[in-house]
Parts: C-alpha cells; structure tokens; sequence
C-alpha cells in the first residue's frame, strides 16, 4: 500500500531484505559503491546492534537512508525509528521491488542478493516512503479492526458447516427458512430442535409458547411453516453424530459473535480518539466502515493526496497507450486489499444512505454502467469525501459533497 514520495538526496542508502528470523543488509554511497555486505543478521537485539556498529564505521557524511521492503508484518520491528540510530527510514513495496528486478533483467531470478541490488536501486532514485508512527489509538484501532476482519470470516466459514450439519439434521429446514442462522428463530430451532421430531411432537401453538418464555415473539405462519417442514422431513442415517457436530459449532458460533461485538465495541471507542472520528458524522457510515477505513490507512500524513490513497488500494484501471492506440481495462488490484475492501464498503454505505451519492449512482447506472463499474465510481467518491474530511478534520456537509 506505500507509494513513492520526493527524497532528498543521501550520502549512503542501507537496503534491507527482511525474512521471518533473520535479514541481509547491503550498504552503498550514492556513487554506487558496496560499502558494507551483503551480509546476513539474525532479527534480534544484539544481531541488529552489531550490524550497525558495522555499518556507520563504513559511512560517509551526509543522509542515511534505510529502506526496508515489506513483508507482511516480517518487516515492523525493523521499521521503527528507534532501531537506527538517527538514519532516515523508508518502506517499499514488495511490487516496486520486483518490478526493478524485472528493469534489472532478473524478473525469474529471485535471491537475497539481487532483491537487496533491487532495493538499492530504488534508495539511489528516491522512492519509498518515509516511516512515521501513527497515534497509538490508530495502532490500535488497526489491531481491533484486524482482528474483527479475523473473526468475521471465522465465523462465516463456521455458518457454512453449520448449515451442511443441518442439513443432515434437519433436511428442509431451509425450505421452510432460508435465513436460518440470521435469525433469531432459526438460531432457537438449531440450538433446540435439530432433531425434527421434537418440533413435529411440539406442535405449532406449543413452539409459540416455548419461544416466547425465551423472550422470541413467533409469528404463527412461520411456526405452521416449520412445523410442517418438521413432520416432512426425511430421515438421514447420520444425524446422530451431526447433531453433536452441530452443537459444538453452535458454542463455536457464539463465542465468534461475542468477540466480533467486542472488537466494535472497542474500535468505537478508540474512534473519538483518533483523526477518522469525523467519518461518523457522514450518512451510512458507522463504526465498523469508518473503522476499517482508519485501519487501512493508518497514519493520514503518509498521503499526499486522495489520488495516491486511491491508486494504493488497487481500484485505478489498468491503462495501455502505445503508438496513438490506448485501452483501458479492468481495476488493476495492485495494492492494499483491506484499503480496497474498506473504499468500496465506504461507498456502499454512501449509496444506501447519502441521497446525493445515491442520485450519482442512478445516473451511471441510466447510462448503462455495470455494477462493478458503479461500485468503482461510489468507492472514488467515498475516497475524497473521506479524504477531506480527515484532512480538514471537519463534519460531513451534504452542500460540499452534492
């Protein structure tokens, strides 16, 4: 998700190619010249302080800069200001990396050696972008944001095997409700009548009564509807054993649900404390938009411009010019996922409840526009919107955005 800021020019540039226990080091002057390495550190402590008492004996007056490409989360312990001792620190993209490889002629040969001559080169041109530290409730907001993500797709792999356990339980239950596990009476017939006999014996009137001493009001269509689906049912040979399987993912179930509902009740209330607070005020977006957006972007002063957010979450479209003939083809998903999935999400939100977005997509979509396209358009208009608001740090104002 980094793109390429202007650098001022450094005496010496320190290239680090991160691993899971341990990272080679290269060091050069701006003439191109080895100073120090390639060498291999193990990523601790005392492995990092003997690489840079290595390091500045080799160094010439002026800028240091060190630039470590990222790696997945690898990278963070070597990323911190507090790690190099006074040495500006830049962060590149894994992609950038293998695209100067490729410029390199060595696109099919990958080794330590050649990506650290390949981040190397991108030091001497100036690209990566300048390591801050975000405010700590950013830091944690993108922990809580994180581990929301987590859990929600647990818990949607988990309704999945439950729903095929039910359907070894209780065949056409899902004929009967098609949402079962999004609502509450289904949730109160997997957990009490995965066994259709039970509710066939329990009658409709009965069911009624026993969900509403559990505090579910039933309407009586729908207990006749599963009533009847009940005493339909075809007998399965192992709904013994489904059932118990059923019963351990419906306890699964419900511990996800509560650490989802955890996880945003803590990120709303790390939002007032963070620059993404404003974000709440603007029609469909609540915490959970505003959240993973904040999460995706971290520290707002990384980005120069809503363009450079926008083109690091992957949504610009790939475009091809050559000799007068140009083509524009699909979004070129070159870029951060989670930033990708929280624009378009901020645009979802913007068009369910913003009356002038809402307006906006009616037109492309009068004009014949698909809906990737329209989802696209409302994502780039949620991007500025969000943008400024950070920015500027003020409340949404529908005649600003109309």
């Amino acid at each position: 998700m980094s793109i390429s800021v202007a650098l001022e020019p450094a005496a010496a540039v320190v290239a680090v190619d991160v691993g899971k226990t341990a990272a080679a080091i290269l060091v050069t002057d701006a003439q191109r010249r080895r100073l120090f390495g390639p060498v291999e550190f193990p990523m601790t402590g005392s492995g990092v302080a003997r690489v840079i008492k290595k390091t500045q004996a080799v160094l010439p007056l002026g800028v240091t800069r060190v630039g470590v490409e990222a790696a997945g989360h690898y990278h963070r312990p070597l990323t911190g200001s507090r790690v190099w001792p006074g040495w500006q620190v830049v962060e590149l993209n894994p992609a950038h990396v293998t695209e100067q490889r490729r410029v390199m002629g060595r696109r099919r040969v990958k080794t330590d050696a050649i990506d650290l001559e390949a981040i190397t080169e991108l030091l001497l041109a100036g690209r990566g972008v300048p390591v801050t530290e975000p405010p700590p409730a950013v830091v944690q907001l993108s922990a809580w944001a994180g581990h929301r993500r987590r859990r929600v797709a647990t818990r949607t792999a988990t309704k999945n095997q439950l729903l095929t356990q039910l359907d070894r339980c209780f065949p056409g239950l899902t004929l009967a409700l098609p949402d079962v596990l999004g609502t509450r009476v289904g949730r109160l017939v997997a957990e009490q009548f995965s066994d259709p006999h039970r509710l066939a014996a329990l009658g409709s009137i009965r069911f009624i009564r026993f969900a509403s001493a559990r505090g579910l009001q039933v309407n009586r269509t729908v207990a006749d509807r599963l009533v009847a689906a009940a005493r339909d049912a075809l007998p399965c040979g192992d709904a013994v054993i489904a059932r118990q399987v059923l019963g351990a993912d419906l306890a699964l179930l419900t511990s996800l649900d509560q650490q989802v509902h955890a996880a945003e009740a803590s990120m709303a209330a790390l939002l007032p404390d963070t620059p993404f607070a404003s974000l709440l005020t603007v029609p469909g977006w609540g915490v959970v938009r505003a959240g993973n957006y904040g999460a995706a972007v971290g520290d707002p002063c990384r980005w120069p411009s809503h363009r450079q957010l926008y083109r690091a979450s992957g949504l610009s479209p790939v475009h091809y010019e050559s000799a007068g003939r140009r083509r524009d083809g699909a979004i070129s998903r070159e870029g951060s996922v989670h930033l990708r999935r929280a624009l378009i999400d901020l645009g979802i939100g913007l068009w369910l409840q913003d009356p002038a977005a809402r307006g906006y997509g009616q037109t492309l979509r009068a004009r014949g526009k698909n809906g990737g396209i329209i989802a696209c358009a409302m994502a780039h208009r949620a991007n500025k919107i969000a943008y400024a608001m950070v920015r500027d740090q003020t409340s949404y104002q529908p005649h600003r955005w109309a």
